[in-house]
């Protein structure tokens, strides 16, 4: 079985919104292209490193229909290369045509034909994307998100984790690394079981002596 990994890039309150261009999701979102003015080699270098290995791409319709108008057009780069190999998966509600070559459509229940895409490869990448990464993240559909957090606060638009969001653990899998701009690189596995709770007016802070909740 291989693994399902969702990157995300996300502003300090969590608006997952349309990073990339103003055409990425122009339905009344002011802040299209909040990402681009703190892009810079470094955060470049972790995102193409982050895709080292992927085998497949999962995506949402309207992330689908953005890469389909221009990465087949493009000829060089590692990513555009990798884009263009890989086969695409695509969630939709609707019967979409899928022009760009490799592309299928899953069926309507998402989350059993998820599971046959992880079963058939060993690194599927989850981009964008960010009403798919919502459903992913409530069914726990994932076993790895990768997060890039920049130093903007919007105040509005779509967040990661909206109000569908479920109690969920998550295992820190290596050291944050921040950028010169102060986006902070954070890689995540998902772990078992929900979030405790405890009393921070007792000695133990109400946990007992598990050491694994410390």
């Amino acid at each position: 079985m291989g693994l399902i990994q969702i990157e995300l890039f996300a502003t300090l309150d969590l608006v997952g919104q349309a990073p990339g261009g103003p055409d990425e999701d122009p339905e009344g979102f002011p802040y299209g292209g909040w990402q681009a003015p703190l892009l810079n080699e470094v955060t470049g270098a972790q995102i193409l490193a982050a895709y080292e290995g992927t085998d497949a791409l999962l995506l949402g319709r309207r992330t689908y229909d953005l890469f389909a108008s221009y990465w087949p057009q493009q000829k060089e780069g590692e990513i555009a290369e990798l884009f263009n190999r890989v086969p695409k998966y695509v969630a939709s509600r609707g019967t979409p045509e899928l022009p760009w070559a490799g592309s299928t459509l899953l069926g309507p229940d998402l989350a059993g034909a998820v599971r046959e895409v992880r079963d058939r490869h060993r690194n599927v990448k989850v981009v964008g994307s960010l009403n798919l990464v919502q459903t992913l993240l409530r069914e726990k559909l994932f076993d790895r998100l990768d997060l890039w957090v920049h130093p903007i606060v919007l105040g509005v638009g779509k967040k990661v984790f909206d109000d569908g969001a479920v109690p969920t653990n998550l295992t820190l899998l290596e050291p944050p690394v921040a950028g010169a701009q102060g986006t902070v690189y954070l890689r995540y596995g998902l772990a078992d079981g929900t979030p405790r709770t405890g009393d921070m007016s007792l000695p133990d802070r109400g946990l007992g002596h598990d050491d694994d909740a410390r």
